[in-house]
């Protein structure tokens, strides 16, 4: 694994995550859901790299500590990119040379996916890696070395953004292709995916 690793996991307030599901869920589903894919996330880069959780709330910073990350509660959310930034100052105050930005939507994550992204990070000099999410051209996961100087756009379209910025700021640009890290959970369309994707007995 790179030296000085950190892995940032964001997750948001549970009562409120899930929002899009909310006409074919409800709420206490939602929120089962987005405990579950959080747990996934914060169980896979636990056993990979030192960990932090930053949480929209709370009780999602108790959730996340009680697996081992180290969590820190956004004083007023206002979105995956603000709260992204959070964790990077801070994971960049306790020394980190290199950051994974992981999405805790994902319900197919695990440890060997994460490694899988990481052995793409061989090499000398400045690295963007970013994982591609399925049919938006989004990004779930985004390997910075170093951390700083970079500006995010987490949201509609972000992976040609990050391209763009990567080259802007004369860094090295790497697209992972994983569907274990692909499929995040937004809309309807995503739990049908997930259902014939997801391993059974």
């Amino acid at each position: 694994m790179p030296s000085s690793l950190w892995i940032v996991v964001l997750i948001k307030d549970f009562t409120t995550a899930k929002s899009r599901l909310e006409h074919v869920m409800e709420p206490r589903r939602r929120r089962r859901l987005a405990e579950m894919t959080a747990a996934r996330a914060l169980d896979a880069a636990a056993a990979v790299a030192p960990t932090l959780a930053v949480c929209g709330s709370v009780q999602a910073a108790q959730f996340a500590s009680a697996r081992g990350a180290a969590p820190v509660v956004e004083p007023s959310p206002s979105g995956q990119n603000p709260a992204a930034m959070l964790g990077l100052d801070e994971v960049i105050h306790r020394g980190a040379e290199s950051v994974l930005l992981l999405s805790s939507d994902l319900p197919l994550v695990d440890a060997a996916a994460i490694r899988g992204l990481l052995a793409r990070t061989d090499g000398p000099g400045s690295l963007v890696v970013a994982a591609s999410a399925d049919g938006r051209r989004g990004t779930n996961a985004l390997y910075l070395r170093p951390p700083g100087d970079f500006s995010l756009h987490f949201g509609d379209a972000s992976l040609p953004k990050f391209a763009e910025e990567a080259r802007v700021r004369g860094r090295r640009f790497i697209v992972h292709h994983d569907p274990s890290l692909a499929l995040d959970l937004d809309e309807p369309s995503d739990l049908s995916a997930w259902r014939l994707l997801e391993p059974t007995g």
